[in-house]
This record gives C-alpha cells, sequence and structure tokens, in this order.
C-alpha cells in the first residue's frame, strides 16, 4: 500500500488517506452565506476521494473577511446550509472540515478579478480594517486600526463563538488560520506587531493572542475532535518570523491541544522575493516535525501522486494539503490511486469508469 493512501487516525476522526482539500476562497458569498456553488464545489471534492475536505478561509466576524464576498460563520444563520454541506461530504465517504480566519489588516479587498483593491472604509462595501499595530500591509492597503485590548477579547471570543457554530453545522476538523499575513500571523511578527503592552515585544507575547483563541476554542470544540493551526513556518525575510520561531511555537502548541501544524509560509512581508519550484515548502513541513514530534501538513506547488506519495513515504509530513492542483482536477486522489495501483472506492454511480479501457 502506497503511503499516500494509508490511512491515519487523529483524535476520534480516522482519515482514508493523507489528502486534504486545503482552504481555497472562492469570493462567491453574500453577507458570509454559503450557497450551491460552495456544495459543489466542497462536494465535488468529497466525491473525487479526498479525506478531508475544508472550506475556504471562514471568517468569524464580518470585519475579518478578506473581501465582501467570503464566507462566514460569525451568526447562528450561516449554520443550515454549512450543514448540508457537512452532510453531503460525509456520505460521500469524506470528513468535513473548517478553516477559520481573520484577515485583519489585509480585509476591505475587492476580489482577485475584480483587481484585488483596497475598498475604503468610507465606501457601502468597505470597512475599517483591525491589526496589532497601525501598520499597511502596503501602499495600496487600507491602514489598520491599532486593537484595543478590549477589541482583542471580542476577537478572541469571535473565533470561540465561531467554533460552537462549527460543531453545530457538523464540522468533524478545524484548522486556525494564522498564516499569509492575516491576523494571528501579524500578531506573532516581530515586524507588524510593534506593540509595547503584554501582546507585543516578546516571543510570549506576541503569541498570547494566538494561545487566548486556542484556549477559548477548545472549551467549545469537542477535545475528541482534532485541532489544526496553519502557520507561515518563515516570512523569508531577516529579522521576521523565523523556521526556528515556529518550532519553538510548535514545542509549545504540543501542550496546547493543537494535533497538527500545517506548515505553509510568507504573505506577511510585502515584496518578498521566494523561489517557487516543486515542493517549496515541505522542508518546513519536515523541519518543524522532525524538530518536535508533533504531526505536520506540507503544502505548495504539490501536483503529482508521485510527489505526494513520497513526501509522506519518507517521514517528511503526515498530511498532504493540496490546492490549485484539486482546482484543475477535482478527482485528484481517484486518479493517484490510479496511478500508484491502488484500489479506492469510487462513487456507485461513477463505478464504471473505474477502469480505463
Amino acid at each position: 500500500m502506497p503511503s499516500l493512501f494509508s490511512p491515519i487516525k487523529i483524535k476520534n476522526v480516522e482519515l482514508k488517506n493523507r489528502i486534504v482539500v486545503s482552504p481555497m476562497c472562492e469570493y462567491s458569498s453574500e453577507d458570509g452565506f454559503a450557497n450551491d456553488w460552495h456544495l459543489v464545489h466542497l462536494g465535488s471534492r468529497a466525491v473525487g476521494g479526498a479525506a478531508l475536505v475544508f472550506t475556504e478561509a471562514t471568517a468569524v466576524s464580518p470585519e475579518g473577511r478578506i473581501s465582501p464576498q467570503d464566507l462566514g460563520i460569525w451568526k447562528d444563520e450561516h449554520i443550515p446550509f454549512l450543514k448540508r454541506i457537512t452532510e453531503f461530504i460525509e456520505k460521500n465517504g469524506s470528513i468535513a472540515g473548517m478553516q477559520l480566519a481573520h484577515a485583519g489588516r489585509k480585509a476591505s479587498m475587492t476580489r482577485p478579478w475584480e483587481g484585488n483593491k483596497a475598498i475604503s472604509p468610507n465606501t457601502k462595501d468597505g470597512w475599517q480594517t483591525v491589526a496589532p499595530s497601525s501598520i499597511p500591509f502596503s501602499e495600496t492597503y487600507n491602514t489598520p486600526k491599532e486593537l484595543t485590548l478590549a477589541e482583542i477579547k471580542k476577537a478572541v471570543q469571535d473565533f470561540q463563538d465561531a467554533a460552537l457554530r462549527a460543531k453545530k453545522a457538523g464540522f468533524k476538523v478545524l484548522e486556525i488560520h494564522g498564516a499569509h499575513g492575516y491576523l494571528i500571523n501579524e500578531f506573532l511578527s516581530p515586524l507588524s506587531n510593534t506593540r509595547k503592552d503584554e501582546y507585543g515585544g516578546s516571543f510570549e507575547n506576541r503569541i498570547r493572542f494566538l494561545l487566548e483563541i486556542i484556549e477559548s476554542i477548545r472549551k467549545v470544540w469537542p477535545e475528541e475532535n482534532p485541532l489544526f493551526l496553519r502557520i507561515s513556518a518563515t516570512e523569508w525575510t531577516e529579522k521576521g518570523w523565523s523556521e526556528n520561531d515556529s518550532i519553538k511555537l510548535a514545542n509549545i502548541l504540543k501542550t496546547k491541544t493543537i494535533d497538527l501544524i500545517d506548515c505553509s509560509s510568507g504573505g506577511n512581508v510585502n515584496g518578498v522575493k521566494i523561489e517557487l519550484k516543486p515542493m517549496y515548502q515541505t522542508p518546513l513541513a519536515e523541519g518543524v516535525k522532525k524538530a518536535t514530534g508533533i504531526l505536520t501538513g506540507a503544502v505548495g506547488l504539490i501536483t503529482t501522486s508521485q510527489e505526494a506519495n513520497s513526501i509522506i513515504e519518507e517521514g517528511k509530513a503526515d498530511l498532504i494539503f493540496m490546492a490549485r492542483e484539486m482546482l484543475r482536477d477535482p478527482y485528484f486522489p481517484h486518479r493517484a490511486a490510479f496511478e500508484l495501483g491502488v484500489d479506492t472506492q469510487w462513487p456507485m454511480q461513477y463505478e464504471r469508469a473505474k477502469k480505463k479501457k
């Protein structure tokens, strides 16, 4: 059995293989509501054979959206359609996961196909962005308001409330989005967090916001259900968050009920040059895993069955998070199984196409 198709049990959740549909923004919601697009998009990946299917980054508050069209879970009215999606995913043999997010200073933007431009808070569709410090991501982004202590506590509460709604909607895995220059990542990095209070300065202070979010979520999220964290394991720049910082954080998180660290990178420092090549972020997942023993997920330009299988086979990571390749081919897991000589269970509706003639 190729390692890519070996099952893995994390807490009480068993994944039938190591292939995960990574959170991918669809920019297709109105007022945060899921709709038929999300049902078909996420449902197709479950039918396609992925073990775990994540929603896009799902905003825990209206101001936490990247764009006005982001998926949300800040009110109970969002739950019913999300529940329809989780039920469909599970009926087709996959596990439903939700990524909880707050975009921080990178919020209030138009969609990529609309130019990815800042929307002024003075317009109907825009809002005031927030961050640990009043430092814009770049000159083309809105200048954020520095969060007060009371507003930080509210943000922590927003994550907890969202986690409870995710549970009610039937999700079995949660991932906290702490990467790509969004709010949690902004607190972690000394380049975007210049606060002088208990949430800034030292490493211990800069991780405080994240630790409070984890603690608050675990008060409502079942202990037997996995809780993942996505991080930017390095900012690829001097004086920024580094791989050593990620290892230090991972050692702490092992005792804070985080079950897996999804290792991405970058996104918090504008203009950084990153050498993009196949599996370019896999060494980050491998480094965190080997230094700490915590489960890790690899992501980033993993596009073939051979690449994905080799990562698991060689012990570099425990799960493979796939994004763009899953957009190109929702049925990648079934294709990978065929290429690796594995007999997987296809939906009965598709069984007649299982073997190539």
